[in-house]
């Protein structure tokens, strides 16, 4: 199909976003802008930034805001030299999730594949400050690749988070012209690394790319021999016309069957529907994971064998 088929394609009624100021929503962008702080709330346009900072929630990046991967779906600024790490990040994050009362935090980051450890050493140390100020906050990481190391995966594991995080972001015959450096294989084998080492672990699929519905329970089947428990499923929305054109805006049923098809398979929890996105109600999410595998992180840890 031609671009222009695609440019052409219409949003459905139900993809339609209320982006209110109202309530908590102002709150929290304050406060993040008062930490000169990164979102990928913002930077990724999400679709869901003023349902969730409106119940006072928020998925912070760090790293700072330039990826050095360019990612044809991703709205995220990309250069090859990014600015330097801010040492201060760390902590102005948690001194920002404690200000926020936040129960649930979600971190994120872009790729700096110009760092010598891919920036695990600062993941580590956003995560331990967050716990040393709100000890009571669950904490999700949504980690990239580190191009397969697993010292460096491991250096954030060594944080001990409560859930672990690394998206697929689209089925393996498509993540060529999708992703960036990334590959199918190798995220898999992250996600697999991050299962045996005995956390809670999450991935995330973006639908109406192209993919056929076998290949998104391929994906399915995939994730479940690499022990993951959460899947989230969202549609594809195109940031700007410079970024790869929508295939195909997926019905809300089909989204509803492949939640069905995923748990009957084994999957602890599907989050599936048009806005869904990686940390879109996450809180439930680990609620349902935990329920469905009564996993105790801090007992997997413990009967970890000693190197």
């Amino acid at each position: 199909m031609s671009s222009n088929h695609f440019d052409a394609l219409r949003k459905p009624d139900w993809l339609k976003i209320d982006f209110s100021s109202e309530g908590s929503f102002t709150e929290t962008s304050n406060a993040i802008k008062e930490g000169a702080l990164h979102t990928i709330c913002a930077s990724g346009k999400c679709p869901n930034r003023s349902t969730c900072w409106n119940s006072g929630t928020a998925t912070f990046m760090i790293g700072g805001n330039v990826c050095t991967r360019a990612c044809r779906f991703c709205a995220t600024e990309s250069a090859q030299n990014p600015p330097a790490l801010d040492p201060l990040e760390p902590l102005h994050v948690a001194e920002s999730i404690k200000k926020m009362g936040l129960k649930y935090a979600v971190l994120t980051s872009v790729d700096r594949d110009d760092l010598e450890d891919g920036g695990a050493s600062h993941w580590r140390l956003a995560v331990l400050e967050t716990r040393k100020l709100s000890p009571g906050v669950t904490i999700e990481v949504l980690i990239p690749d580190f191009n397969g190391r697993e010292r460096d995966i491991d250096t954030v594991l060594s944080s001990a988070p409560d859930v672990v995080g690394h998206n697929l972001e689209t089925v393996r015959r498509l993540t060529p012209s999708v992703r960036h450096r990334a590959t199918y294989d190798r995220s898999l084998s992250v996600l697999r690394h991050i299962s045996e080492s005995g956390f809670i672990t999450k991935t995330g699929i973006m639908v109406g790319l192209g993919e056929t519905e076998d290949e998104v329970i391929d994906t399915m089947k995939d994730c479940l021999s690499a022990g993951v428990s959460t899947l989230t499923i969202g549609q594809y929305l195109r940031p700007t016309k410079r970024h790869i054109p929508v295939s195909e805006y997926v019905h809300p049923d089909t989204f509803a069957r492949y939640k069905e098809i995923g748990e009957k398979l084994g999957l602890s929890h599907v989050e599936s529907g048009p806005l869904v996105r990686s940390s879109f109600r996450a809180d439930r999410q680990f609620a349902s994971a935990q329920e469905k595998h009564r996993v105790n992180l801090r007992e997997l840890l413990s009967h970890k064998p000693a190197e």
